[in-house]
């Protein structure tokens, strides 16, 4: 039925053109370029198989059509001159709009609508002589392999950090110590651009994520189930954020500046400049943030045998922060060739911070009377520089999608943090503690990405993957003895070298018959890991590990009268590599020796295997995408926490391989538009869990601990926007998690109110922008954790409500935005690049 009106549209256009084939000659005579461009639908989404007509307004003997391909993507050679564009694809209206054509290469893309009515449409633009006509943002869109959010729309987030953005993404959560997880899972891969980055940083810890300004993304890709195509890391999925690059011709940036409280400074830029074939780019800024934690916990300690308290040990402690963070990623591109083009650039992110944590440390007997009374104050300075730099090739082989990426990232990163403690007991000098950390980080990625389309509706992709990554780390840790004189604690201080070298290689095919589209993949990658590790006091190991893995990868849809209105069912393996500093077999600070973190070299990688099944129903005023999922993890990391010996109140925590977990729930997402001036996005996510496995330790246990368990939680969100004028937004969110249980752990529910608000001024070159996090201050977690011989409540509140506004002045030469009065969306964002190609 397809191919048939595809095939009806095509017959039309050459019998449209049949009277000018005599004066042919005479066009073909004249000296023409290459142009390309994209055919898309409102969404930015390419439209397949659109037939394209370009009909030179001088002489009709110029004119000529082309048919898009899968991808929306078509190439013409053309005379220079003026051109009305008619572009028709099937279940769209016929659109035509007007172009100036005087160089070759990529043109602007052109956006067509859809059959049904009753859209709200956004600015019309008229960029070199075409004029669009783009439907307001819509903030989600859900594609085969993955689900894709709009930053743009969210205005609690502005003048925020990429942290802040993603406590509104689609099945994502992020936890009150800055924890993200995906549908309760906190293992994400997070990816810049489809790749490691050197601005996360190592272990792309929170503040990190704090170092990345809002303005600066484009749009985060959300893919829960990655194909083969993408490295198999990460059990809950892959975060990709994309990040702005202006498509405009000529001189375009805008410029962002906030302030909040508590204190927060931020100034951040997005320029562009393109002519001709080059287009340079420049991204960057810093900032100043101040943070504020709150911990408090409760622990009893009781006879493992009996089960008669011991004693009692209550921990207080108010953590203060301040950060400064700069950032800056500068580039270019070029057509090389009407077919290959070639990019380069360089980033660079430094980062420094001090903190002020103070902690009260009070110590009970077994009928609750106090019997000890200690602060401990700990002060904390760190320093981070990083370095990337990046270079493609992109080549087409013809103009079917042909095609083959190249590229290569360089990356360093150095880290230099000390920290230094002293405990009074009752206000006297009782010990102190001072441990520095150096760390080195240097990582190589190459890749390849090969394309080869089979037939009209199949494609063949492969590829091969190097990764290179290399951590040193210098641990120094000193402490007072019995007389109070300062010593180094040796077998807590020495060297630990981390090296992991990772091959992959990968095929899938995919192909659609009549309504159904299916993908199929295999990945292959062989692990080459290595630890050596010596301490002060002559303690040395050393762990090599080598293992290969197989990752196959399989996704179906089916059209349920339209690609609009989706059945998806897939399935992927996955795995989860121990992050390096797990494997550190020593307590990296000995600031809280109370509580002590130790890594496990032992450690070995999770492997789970996951199926969806979902439904996708995306229309003008609604998107539809409940999803069912299943997740089987075998080997699973837990964290055991355990006395440092017989009847001490120190308490280690440490990872180990502990059986298995399974996880199921429904993943549910929606966005519509309510009335004019209303419009919403919510998301649910309902899961429950089922662990078995067992620790037993013959040192300090007298029987095994359990991790077998059950349980089900909830996460809620649900975002209202409201425009109050043509220049006014305002958006009300709430978020709520349910309580949890698991085999060591108890998590009580929280819930979270925040605000925003927005104006546009300037005549639509400013945006004005406010927010408040956490209205009701209700953002914490407290929880009950429990082990042998132990039982400890806890409240944790990492930030308090906090207030942050900002202003975002646009400048555009090289495109001129008419403004009309009616059908005008002036808050929406249209710059960006969506030509990224999927990482492998």
């Amino acid at each position: 039925m397809v191919k048939t009106e595809i095939n009806q549209i095509l017959t039309r256009k050459v019998l449209g053109l049949t009277f000018v084939l005599s004066a042919a000659a005479f066009a073909f005579a004249q000296e023409k370029i290459t142009i390309t461009s994209t055919v898309v639908d409102r969404e930015n989404t390419p439209v397949p198989y659109a037939s394209v007509t370009f009909t030179n307004k001088a002489n009709p003997a110029f004119s000529d059509a082309a048919l898009a391909d899968d991808k929306g993507f078509y190439t013409l050679q053309l005379v220079p001159g003026n051109y009305d564009v008619t572009v028709e694809a099937i279940n769209f209206k016929k659109s035509t709009v007007a172009r100036q054509i005087t160089t070759g290469g990529t043109m602007e893309t052109i956006s067509i609508e859809e059959e049904e009515t009753g859209s709200v449409v956004a600015p019309t633009q008229e960029i070199e002589g075409v004029t669009l006509t783009v439907q307001a943002t819509r903030p989600y869109r859900v594609e085969l392999d993955k689900k894709v959010y709009d930053p743009s729309t969210d205005i609690i987030s502005k003048g925020g950090n990429l942290q802040d953005v993603l406590t509104n993404v689609p099945s994502v959560s992020v936890e009150t110590d800055g924890t993200v997880s995906m549908r309760g899972n906190s293992n994400v891969r997070f990816l810049i651009n489809g790749k490691p980055s050197a601005l996360l940083g190592i272990d792309s810890g929170a503040n990190a994520l704090q170092s990345i300004p809002a303005d600066q993304i484009e749009r985060i890709e959300v893919i829960t189930n990655p194909s083969s195509k993408f490295e198999a890391s990460g059990t809950a999925g892959i975060l990709n954020i994309i990040l702005k690059k202006s498509k405009g011709m000529g001189f375009n940036g805008s410029v962002t500046g906030s302030v909040g409280y508590l204190p927060s400074t931020n100034l951040n830029t997005n320029l562009s400049w393109r002519k001709g074939s080059w287009t340079w780019f420049l991204n960057g800024g810093g900032g100043y943030r101040e943070s504020e934690g709150r911990n408090e916990s409760d622990t009893r300690f009781f006879d493992a045998v009996t089960g008669a308290t011991t004693s009692y040990f209550e921990q207080n402690s108010l953590n203060k922060s301040e950060n400064d963070n700069y950032n800056a990623t500068a580039g270019f591109s070029v057509d090389l060739s009407d077919r290959t083009s070639f990019n380069l650039s360089g980033m660079g992110r430094a980062y420094k911070s001090f903190s002020d944590n103070n902690v009260d440390n009070i110590s009970y007997n077994s009928a609750r009377i106090v019997d000890g009374f200690t602060q401990t104050n700990a002060l904390g300075n760190s320093r981070n520089f990083t370095v990337q730099g990046d270079a493609g090739l992109d080549h087409k082989f013809n103009d079917n999608g042909h095609n083959i990426y190249l590229s290569l990232s360089v990356q360093q990163s150095d880290n230099q943090s000390s920290e230094n403690s002293r405990e009074l007991d009752n206000m006297i000098f009782r010990y102190g503690s001072a441990g520095t950390n150096n760390t080195v980080n240097k990582a190589i990625i190459g890749k390849l990405d090969y394309e080869l389309p089979v037939g009209e509706v199949s494609k063949i992709e492969a590829g091969y993957r190097f990764d290179s990554n290399k951590n040193e780390y210098d641990f120094l840790n000193r402490e007072t003895n019995a007389a109070l004189v300062m010593g180094t604690v040796d077998a807590y201080s020495g060297n630990t070298g981390y090296s992991e070298t990772i091959n992959a290689a990968y095929a899938q095919f995919k192909s659609k018959v009549d309504k159904l589209g299916y993908q199929l993949g295999l990945r292959a990658e062989h692990s080459d890991i290595g630890i050596d590790y010596l301490s002060l006091s002559g303690d040395a190991s050393s762990k090599d590990k080598n293992y290969i893995g197989f990752f196959p990868s399989a996704f179906l849809s089916y059209d349920l009268g339209s690609t609009n209105n989706q059945l998806l069912l897939n399935y992927s393996r996955r795995i989860n590599r121990p992050r390096s500093w797990f494997l550190i077999p020593y307590p990296t600070s000995l600031a809280n020796r109370q509580n002590l973190f130790r890594g496990n070299e032992d450690l070995n990688p999770e492997y789970i295997d996951s199926f969806e099944l979902g439904y996708a129903f995306q229309k003008r005023k609604i998107t539809l995408n409940p999803t069912l999922y299943y997740r089987s993890t075998k080997d699973e990391t837990r964290f055991v926490v355990m006395s440092e010996s017989p009847g001490s109140n120190v308490l280690i925590t440490k990872p180990f391989n502990i059986g298995n977990d399974y996880q199921y729930g429904l993943d549910l997402n929606a966005t519509a538009d309510i009335l004019p001036w209303w419009k919403i996005m919510a998301s649910a996510d309902l899961f429950g869990y089922q662990s078995e496995g067992e620790y037993f330790d013959t040192a300090t246990m007298t029987e095994p601990l359990s991790f077998d368990g059950s349980g089900f939680s909830t996460r809620f969100r649900l975002t209202n926007t409201f425009k109050v004028d043509k220049t006014l937004n305002m958006q009300l969110q709430g978020f709520y998690r349910g309580g949890q249980e698991t085999a060591s752990s108890i998590t009580k529910p929280m819930y979270v109110l925040n605000f925003g608000a927005n104006k546009t001024v300037l005549d639509g070159n400013g945006t004005l922008a406010f927010n408040i996090q956490d209205i009701l201050g209700t953002r914490g977690r407290e929880y009950t954790s429990f082990g042998p011989g132990f039982e400890k409540e806890s409240m944790m509140r990492w930030n308090p409500r906090s207030f942050n506004l900002s202003f975002t002045y646009r400048f555009k030469q090289g495109e001129k935005v008419d403004q009309p009065k009616r059908k005008r969306d002036i808050n929406s964002n249209s710059s960006g690049d969506d030509d990224m190609q999927g990482p492998m």
